[in-house]
């Protein structure tokens, strides 16, 4: 089970920290991943670490501007949003990869089909 927390109202250039609370699982050994979903378009890649956290990739909408990170002492993934703009407006949502199957079991994932399981997401919006 995936929990998205942190969303809220917040004026453009200003911050939020998304967090995302993972159970029932080996959070450990899952790549994660944040995607978003603004009204009307469909969910796009945001951001995404791999399973120890060394390895990270980020849309080019965002880089730059969010932080992608994980304790795995605390089977939470964050999503820190900088410099927020009315285009950051959207649903978002944190995603796991259970699949530990292969050779790059523990890498960064970028596409919406190679992640498993989905929270519930969490809306984001940057007033201008």
């Amino acid at each position: 089970q995936l929990v998205e927390s942190g969303g809220g109202l917040v004026q453009a250039g200003g911050s939020l920290r998304l967090s995302c609370a993972a159970s029932g699982g080996t959070f450990s050994m899952y790549p994660m991943g944040w995607f978003r979903q603004a009204p009307g378009k469909e969910r796009e890649f945001v951001a995404g670490i791999s399973s120890d956290g060394g390895s990270t990739e980020y849309s080019d909408s965002v880089k730059g501007r969010f932080t992608i990170s994980r304790d795995n002492a605390k089977n939470t993934v964050y999503l820190q949003m900088n410099s927020l703009k009315p285009e950051d407006t959207a649903v978002y949502y944190c995603a796991a990869r259970a699949d530990t199957r292969g050779s790059t079991w523990y890498s960064v994932r970028t596409h919406i089909y190679e992640y498993d399981y989905w929270g519930q997401g969490t809306q984001v919006t940057a007033s201008s």
